[in-house]
Formats: structure tokens, sequence, C-alpha cells
């Protein structure tokens, strides 16, 4: 089978600001003392940058009848010469979504093994991700891709 997933240009700005109002708005409805909503994480300039940035991959699954339905945000991180840290290279995903009308079509699973692909392909150590607690589904979805929690942030409401 034909994977439908490729690198984002400059062309699906468009599309991807929409994905993006879809996640805020899941955040949105289950911290708004957090989230405001609806918005985006960045704006079209923003994305312009990002998705010509070679430090930045962005990947978009896209079906032909119906254009962009997923992103996987990726940011290339490395810390070098820290005091209790190795140098490892990871590859941050930083905001995956996919099309509400196209969840459960294993359009996440696509965009996850192509940046699984990228990341073997790039030589990097391990792949990583935020999941907010308010959404159990996406932490089931990540689980059943095979990640394990790394580590935990905790709050506490005044």
């Amino acid at each position: 089978m034909k994977s439908n997933v490729r690198r984002a240009t400059e062309n699906d700005i468009d599309s991807i600001l929409k994905l993006l109002v879809q996640v805020d708005m899941v955040h949105h409805n289950g911290r708004p003392d957090i989230f405001k909503g609806p918005a985006t994480k960045y704006n079209a300039e923003e994305l312009r940058k990002i998705v010509s940035d070679e430090t930045t991959p962005v990947f978009v699954y896209e079906d032909e009848k119906d254009g962009v339905m997923g992103h996987a945000f990726c940011v290339h991180k490395q810390v070098i010469g820290d005091s209790v840290l190795t140098d490892i290279r990871t590859l941050y995903i930083d905001d995956i979504c996919v099309d509400e009308g196209y969840r459960g079509r294993h359009v996440g699973t696509e965009l996850f093994e192509a940046v699984k692909d990228y990341a073997r392909e790039g030589g990097f150590y391990n792949i990583t991700l935020n999941v907010w607690s308010c959404n159990p589904g996406a932490m089931q979805f990540y689980e059943r891709l095979g990640l394990v929690p790394q580590k935990v942030g905790m709050e506490m409401l005044l």
C-alpha cells in the first residue's frame, strides 16, 4: 500500500492551520483553564519558517480526494556537553493531529510510521512527545504505537 504521507510545503499551510484549531479545541475542551479556544499555536508566517527549516520537519497525510487530513510537526533536539544528560539526538514530535473526520482510519499510525522512518534514517536515538492528561485517547494511541512514559509533569491548582 502506498503511503499518503509526505513532507509539508507552503501550499499546505491553510490546511495545517485548520488542523491546529482542532488540536487546540481538544485541549481547550479538556483544560479551558489553560488553553484558549479556538486558536492556533502557530500563525501562517511562523508555519512558512517551520516547513522550510530542515530541523523542524512537518509531515502531512494527504488524501487525494479530501486534501491534508493530518500532520506531524517534528523538531531535532540535542543537548551537547550537559553535566548530567548524554548527547543523544532526539526527534521531538511537537504536534500531531488527524482531522476529526479521519480518526480511526490509521492516518495517525501512518504519520507516526513516517516519523519513525525519518528518525531511524537520520540516526536519532529516540522519539519523544508530550501528551496532556486531559486527552486519554491520545495516551492510548501512543501506547498502542509502542511509546512509553519517559517523565511525568505534575501540578497542584491553587
